[in-house]
């Protein structure tokens, strides 16, 4: 009897261990013990996105709620993507935007230089010039889609490319980039506040904002 018992037992533990292990596979119980987890140790953490551009959809309506927003991005992509849309259209209208794009008159050997010889190693079709042009194409839609904008500044920094930090007075996406990938291949961290996560996100940016170079917006149609 006492076998037959310990029988039952063991196929019950087995089968909610099995059950447990498939609730994992999903995405939506990862998140809830994400942030279970983050909730016990004060990071703030909610969410973890395998690729940054999986949180683009959230991140819209983020940004539709958000007083302020600060973005400090390694080329600026998602700065001209839907998720910031309504902000060039007049949809939703924050009362202040930072936007920082690396500095594109700083002196060779720059950290702008130094991450475009990080991706020219990985990336076969990447040219030493192909990240300004880029920071440069973005910079350019970013003076004109900004121009109705008097809430918008736009400055350059020059600083190691380690990261991207999108911030609202609520929540942050932080993504850390990697010497042997492209930002959009490395996975974004969901923060809300307060938490210890967020307050880092913020910090970065700020620290970013404080020595960074303005870039003027001119004002009207």
């Amino acid at each position: 009897m006492t076998a037959f018992f310990l029988g039952i037992l063991s196929s019950l533990a087995t089968s909610a261990v099995l059950l447990a292990l498939s609730l994992l596979r999903t995405s939506g119980p990862q998140w809830w013990l994400t942030a279970a987890c983050s909730w016990f140790t004060g990071t703030g953490l909610r969410r973890v996105y395998r690729r940054q551009a999986a949180a683009e959809r959230n991140m819209a309506g983020d940004l539709a709620r958000a007083r302020w927003i600060k973005v400090m991005a390694g080329r600026g992509n998602i700065l001209t993507r839907e998720a910031f849309a309504p902000l060039w259209s007049g949809t939703i209208s924050p009362a202040s935007v930072q936007l920082l794009l690396p500095d594109l008159h700083a002196s060779p050997g720059s950290w702008l230089d130094r991450r475009s010889q990080d991706v020219a190693r990985f990336d076969p079709g990447f040219t030493p010039d192909l990240l300004r042009s880029q920071i440069q194409a973005n910079t350019d839609y970013l003076t004109r889609a900004a121009r109705a904008q008097r809430n918008v500044q736009l400055r350059g920094y020059d600083l190691p490319h380690t990261c991207r930090v999108i911030a609202t007075d609520k929540v942050a996406y932080l993504t850390f980039y990697s010497d042997d990938a492209h930002g959009r291949n490395s996975p974004c961290l969901y923060a809300q506040a307060p938490g210890l996560l967020y307050t880092i996100a913020v910090q970065q940016f700020d620290t970013a904002w404080t020595n960074s170079a303005e870039i003027g917006i001119p004002q009207g149609p």
